[in-house]
């Protein structure tokens, strides 16, 4: 009875040891980055969680309507205005170009194109103080409304220094 004993008690002792062997065990790995901007010109989004993602314009059933894209970009320059331009023309499809639905972009409030030719959105004095600017999308609804499907688009953006004007 004893060596049962004294068999059990030393099993016991080390189940308790080895415990630990067989313990449960989780791991995370996760990238982390960052980019610094030059400090003398940036134009970055103010929350950088979405910039990477890919947005849902909200869709309301009940109206019919589909609702837009806002979002908010930091921007500086030291020493001239900032112009923006499209690197292409912005719209939604599902595969159907009849059923495309062109977007409406704007930068500070000035409409972008994708002329050659850029356009003003922050001035020299803006841009030296630095601030903060709303980029918006807008759906712009088809003559024969919305069409059923799954839509896809990308929005290019591009935002250059403006040459320093000459005094």
């Amino acid at each position: 009875m004893n060596k049962l004993s004294a068999f059990t008690r030393g099993a016991g002792v080390l189940t308790l040891v080895c415990a630990p062997a067989f313990a449960a065990r989780e791991e995370h790995t996760f990238e982390v980055s960052v980019d610094i901007p030059t400090l003398g010109f940036y134009v970055i989004p103010s929350e950088t969680d979405w910039i990477h993602r890919e947005q849902q314009l909200p869709w309301n059933p009940v109206t019919g309507t589909l609702g837009a894209l806002r979002k908010n970009f930091d921007v500086k320059h030291d020493t001239s205005a900032i112009e923006a331009r499209l690197e292409g023309e912005p719209y939604l499809s599902n595969g159907r170009d009849d059923q495309n639905i062109r977007l409406q972009v704007s930068f500070a409030g000035i409409p972008l194109s994708h002329e050659p030719q850029p356009r003003q959105v922050v001035t020299a004095e803006q841009a030296m103080a630095g601030g903060r600017f709303p980029l918006e999308i807008l759906p712009i609804r088809p003559a024969d409304g919305y069409g059923p499907g799954d839509y896809y688009g990308n929005v290019h953006v591009m935002f250059s220094a403006a040459a320093p004007s000459g005094t």
